[in-house]
């Protein structure tokens, strides 16, 4: 996938009646938008991170010393080259080959390399661009906001690398609602806290799933579904069993172009449930606001300017 800048480029050669030329695209974009695949794992992300940076040399390397020089083993690589869609190493390798010489005739390596940090934030643009589009109607995010302010308790849920997610949204969204039960922890006690919210009224739950995704999540969402909760999830998917299972799903982009995911969009998305929490009671949420700032104040929770 070529960055912003890329698209704009092509974008004004084609209107000036001149296309881009494939020798433009440099080789290390080649490579991202060939390994550009949110499923892959930590450790296949390691190998495309050590291609990319390398591939003048990873690209006639053998398997052996591929797994050797990535820091993970055989079969991981055999298993990333079937992920990102070749039948095998050797597949593989052939097409880092013919890209590899196309990095020679460029340049040295080394000015390649530098671009990779900066190709995760020109994605992660890109996914907040798409999101403040389908904002431009906000009336889904105003709807579930105020059905999550009434539900009481409200309960958020995220699980395993959702977890960060859940406690940002659980820790603002106790400023201003009375009674929010953050679950992240699968299994029997997901499932307790779940019931256990039903029982005592609550009637909705915001759930977190993001790359890669926990079958106990899928687990517990049916099993407040079946408890007679509404469930609102944010995700990445907007297709699969999980968005079957859910009431209302906010599919976001995840940045997936480093190792580790990186999630502007779903953050935003937080931080527009909490404004929408906000404004379906202001009476409410000022009076918690200002019963907390004086807590504040009284044990000095936080420096002073």
């Amino acid at each position: 996938m070529p960055s912003p800048q890329q698209a704009r480029a092509q974008a004004s050669a084609i209107t000036s009646g001149k296309a881009a030329p494939e020798a433009e695209v440099s080789p290390s974009a080649q490579l991202r938008a060939l390994f550009d695949r949110p499923r892959l794992s930590p450790g296949q992300r390691r190998i495309a991170q050590y291609l990319i940076e390398h591939i003048t040399e990873a690209a006639f390397l053998s398997i052996t010393d591929l797994a050797d020089r990535a820091g993970v083993s055989q079969p991981s690589v055999t298993r990333f080259a079937s992920a990102v869609g070749f039948s095998g190493y050797p597949a593989l390798r052939e097409k880092l080959q013919s890209i590899a010489l196309g990095t020679l005739a460029v340049g040295p390596a080394e000015e390649l390399r530098g671009n990779e940090l900066q190709a995760a934030v020109d994605a992660e643009i890109e996914n907040l661009e798409n999101l403040r589009r389908d904002l431009a109607d906000p009336g889904a995010v105003i709807d579930v906001g105020r059905k999550l302010s009434s539900s009481a308790p409200l309960t958020v849920l995220g699980l395993r690398i959702s977890v960060s997610l859940a406690e940002y949204f659980a820790y603002a969204a106790r400023r201003i609602h009375p009674d929010v039960r953050l679950v992240t922890r699968g299994g029997s006690v997901a499932y307790d806290a779940l019931l256990q919210s039903r029982e005592a009224g609550g009637t909705w739950v915001l759930a977190f799933s993001l790359p890669r995704h926990a079958q106990e999540t899928l687990t517990a969402v049916r099993v407040a579904r079946g408890a007679g909760l509404k469930v609102a999830l944010i995700t990445d998917l907007a297709l699969g069993p999980l968005a079957d299972e859910a009431d209302v799903v906010f599919a976001l982009g995840t940045g997936s172009r480093l190792v580790f995911d990186s999630y502007a969009a779903p953050g935003v998305m937080c931080s527009a449930l909490l404004q929408a929490m906000t404004d379906a009671d202001p009476e409410r949420t000022q009076a918690r606001l200002e019963e907390y700032e004086q807590l504040a104040d009284q044990h000095q929770f936080f420096l002073r300017d």
